[in-house]
């Protein structure tokens, strides 16, 4: 049998083939994530021409789009070498993607720990621990990053850094990542080739795969990456600069962060728009009541932003589709978005943007 060492652990072939066989042959039983046409109203009437897709991702198994980030890095750093039989394995995350990562590291028999602020709440933590993962615990959020490389190497592990890997991981090319997915999907819709693409950032990863890809089809499609308060990419999109620093963290799970990161490619976005965290919650209300069931924080801002494109192309008498993404389920959420005290202890009043949707519904109008 084949073997070689890095970092002093012998890494086997054949133990690598098998793991990248486990990982293709979960994915081959999991049915591609489906695309959902979303119920605009009826009475708009003559203002018909423009339609809303959303891409749900929460049938992955482990529930949310991290699903396919996490497939990613672990079959990258599987093809590279940086991870064999009983490698420790690391990232620094408190939520989805640590959850699909903790699943990935199962299957393969190996231990993850998941590098997170002190702050975390219970839910998540069970969240992980529920796909066998270790929860590491850290004071400040800007800490995560340092230590958990320290765990890696205390570990002679691997630190798979998403906010690092997650724009290389994936092949943007094809191979079923989630853009050719959406293109396969709108085939024989009335307006397939998408208008805009909308799409929140967290690592940046999903951004620049939708965007790479839509160059590489030479599709008409433009990429908008909506943004919450606190995060840095907005700003650092606006002002052309890399070295922005929040201070602060986002309140919206899933989306924004206090520092540009480096799989963050701003050279391939088209327009960037910037939410208060006030209208993500209320987006996600309403549209978990059009939907009939919750959908994620991340979804609400992904929706504000979609709502604000439709309303100008229909201003301008433009015809065609959007799409953006149905990011995790809701029910994550209970407990926090979804609950009245816990968003006014957070200094939220979501009204407002709610009476802006309710007349976007109404006239498709946006103010």
């Amino acid at each position: 049998m084949t073997q070689t060492r890095i970092a002093g652990r012998s890494l086997s072939r054949g133990w690598t083939d098998n793991a990248i066989r486990l990982i293709e042959a979960d994915a081959r039983r999991s049915a591609d994530t489906h695309l959902l046409r979303y119920p605009l109203p009826a009475s708009w009437g003559e203002k018909a021409g423009v339609e809303l897709y959303l891409k749900d991702e929460t049938t992955h198994i482990t529930g949310s789009l991290k699903h396919r980030l996490a497939r990613s890095l672990f079959l990258y750093a599987l093809c590279n070498g940086w991870i064999g039989e009983g490698t420790t394995v690391v990232e620094a995350s408190s939520g989805s993607t640590a959850v699909s990562e903790a699943y990935f590291a199962a299957m393969l028999g190996l231990p993850f720990v998941a590098v997170m602020p002190a702050a975390t709440s219970a839910a998540k933590i069970a969240l992980i621990e529920s796909q066998g993962g270790r929860c590491h615990f850290v004071q400040k959020s800007s800490e995560v990053y340092a230590e958990a490389a320290r765990v890696a190497a205390e570990t002679e592990g691997h630190y798979l850094d998403q906010f690092t890997n997650a724009e290389r991981a994936t092949d943007w090319r094809g191979n079923n990542n989630i853009a050719e997915s959406i293109y396969l999907q709108m085939e024989y819709e009335a307006h397939p080739i998408p208008a805009w693409i909308v799409v929140g950032a967290g690592t940046g990863g999903t951004s620049a795969t939708i965007g790479r890809y839509i160059r590489y089809r030479r599709h008409a499609t433009r990429l908008c990456v909506v943004d919450p308060e606190n995060s840095a990419f907005f700003p650092a999109y606006v002002e052309h600069r890399a070295d922005v620093v929040t201070g602060a963290s986002s309140r919206i799970e899933g989306i924004g962060r206090p520092r540009v990161e480096p799989s963050f490619l701003p050279s391939l976005v088209d327009r960037m728009v910037s939410v208060p965290d006030a209208a993500s919650i209320a987006a996600a209300r309403h549209v978990s009541a059009v939907l009939g069931r919750r959908v994620g924080p991340s979804t609400g801002t992904n929706l504000w932003g979609a709502f604000g494109l439709l309303a100008e192309m229909v201003a301008d008498g433009r015809q065609g589709s959007v799409v953006t993404l149905l990011a995790d389920s809701g029910d994550r959420y209970a407990d926090t978005y979804f609950d009245d005290e816990w968003v006014a202890g957070q200094g939220l009043d979501p009204s407002d943007a709610a009476r802006a949707l309710a007349e976007f519904e109404r006239f498709c109008r946006w103010s």
